[in-house]
C-alpha cells in the first residue's frame, strides 16, 4: 500500500452499509419510458434493457453516459499459500503485478480496447496476511485500513468501476469467506482454483473447512467473516464497493474471489450490492452457486477464470453497448416510423 488511507473502524463501516442510499426511482422508470419508445419491438435488446436501466437509476439520468471507466485491480498475497493450496508460487503476485505494469497482461489488452484506465494497487506484497488456518488472517485494524485503502479507488469523475484481484491462494480465501457466509459443506465451495488435483485439492478442501470451523464463533458478521479468513485485496474490494455506492457509481466485479469479496456485504445489507452487476461466470463451480445465493445473474458467461478483473472488463464492453443503444437510438416518433 503507497498511499496512507484515513483510518477506519468496523463500526464504521457497519453504520455506512446499514445507511447505503438506494437506486434513483424517477430516473429508471424514465429510463423505462423512454426504452419503450425506441425504434424496436418491446424487450427485442433482451438484457441490454435491464443493463441500461440499472446503469441509469445509479447514475440518476435518463439517458446515462459511460466515459470514464476504471478497472481497479488489487493484488495480495495469503499466509494460506503455506498450506499447499495453490498450484504456483507466492512470487507469482509480483510477477503477475509487475506484467499488469508493463502492459503484458490480458486485462491490459481488454482496457485497451474498451478505453479503460486500469489501475493497479499493490497490498503490502511483502507482507502476506496471517495463515488462518493457525490464526485470523487480519486485525480488526489491518481489514479496516486495507477496506479504507480500497475506498480511495473511487475517485470524482469515475463513471464505471470494474473491480479484479490478484493473489496466489485467494481462490482458497474466497471459497472459505462463501462457506462462512451462506453455509453447507466445504467441498461445495472450493474449486481447482489454478489448477489444483487430486491429493491437492482434498487438502484444499480441508483447509477451507478447518478454518472456517476453526473460527465460526468468532465470526459474527460479514466483517468478522472478511478479517478472519480474507485477503489484503479482498477487503480492499469490499472497500471499493461501500465507497462506489456512497458515490452512486455502478459495479462491475469479476470472478469467484471477487464476488465472495463483495458478498461479505450481504448478510449485513441484503440490498448492498444493487448497484453491482457479475461480469462473468467463473468457471469455478462455486460461482454460479454464490451468484444464486446473492440473486446475481453474470453478464456473460465464457468459460474464463483468469482473475485480474479479465471478466469485469469483457462485460464493460456489454454495458458500453446497452448504453449506446439506450442513449443513441431514435424514438418512433423521431424517425417517423409508425409504432405497434
Amino acid at each position: 500500500m503507497t498511499e496512507t488511507p484515513p483510518k477506519a473502524s468496523f463500526q464504521e463501516m457497519r453504520e455506512i452499509i446499514a445507511g447505503f442510499p438506494g437506486p434513483n426511482e424517477t430516473a429508471l422508470n424514465n429510463a423505462r419510458e423512454r426504452e419503450g419508445q425506441l425504434t424496436k419491438p418491446p424487450g427485442a435488446l433482451g438484457r441490454l434493457e435491464d443493463i441500461s436501466a440499472w446503469f441509469a437509476s445509479w447514475q440518476a439520468k435518463e439517458k446515462p453516459t459511460l466515459e470514464r471507466p476504471r478497472v481497479a485491480v488489487f493484488a495480495g498475497n495469503h499466509g494460506v499459500a503455506a498450506q499447499g493450496v495453490s498450484a504456483f508460487p507466492q512470487e507469482v503476485t509480483v510477477q503477475m503485478v509487475a506484467n499488469f505494469q508493463n502492459g503484458g497482461a490480458a486485462v491490459n489488452q481488454l482496457c485497451r480496447v474498451h478505453d479503460a484506465e486500469l489501475r493497479v494497487y499493490e497490498m503490502a506484497l511483502e507482507n502476506p496476511t496471517k495463515d488462518f488456518t493457525q490464526e485470523p488472517a487480519m486485525s480488526e485494524e489491518e481489514c479496516a485500513t486495507a477496506m479504507a485503502y480500497g475506498m480511495m479507488a473511487v475517485e470524482d469523475g469515475i463513471d464505471c468501476l470494474c473491480l479484479g484481484e490478484m493473489g496466489i491462494a485467494n481462490s482458497t480465501s474466497g471459497a472459505a469467506m462463501a462457506h462462512a457466509l451462506f453455509g453447507g459443506d466445504a467441498r461445495e465451495w472450493v474449486g481447482p482454483g489454478t489448477g489444483v488435483q487430486g491429493d491437492a485439492f482434498e487438502n484444499k478442501v480441508r483447509v477451507v473447512g478447518e478454518a472456517v470451523a476453526k473460527h465460526k464463533d468468532a465470526m459474527t458478521d460479514g466483517l468478522e467473516i472478511l478479517r478472519h479468513l480474507g485477503g489484503f485485496e479482498l477487503a480492499a474490494i469490499a472497500g471499493a464497493v461501500i465507497a462506489a455506492r456512497m458515490a452512486r457509481i455502478p459495479v462491475i466485479l469479476d470472478g469467484y474471489a471477487c464476488t465472495a469479496a463483495a458478498a461479505v456485504l450481504y448478510p449485513m445489507n441484503d440490498s448492498a450490492l444493487d448497484h453491482c452487476v457479475v461480469g462473468h461466470l467463473s468457471a469455478e463451480p462455486a460461482h454460479i452457486r454464490l451468484l444464486e445465493t446473492v440473486g446475481k445473474e453474470p453478464v456473460v458467461n465464457y468459460g474464463m477464470r483468469l482473475g485480474e478483473g479479465s471478466g469485469a472488463a469483457v462485460a464493460l464492453g456489454v454495458v458500453k453497448s446497452a448504453l449506446a443503444c439506450h442513449t443513441g437510438m431514435a424514438t418512433f416518433a423521431e424517425a417517423g416510423v409508425s409504432g405497434a
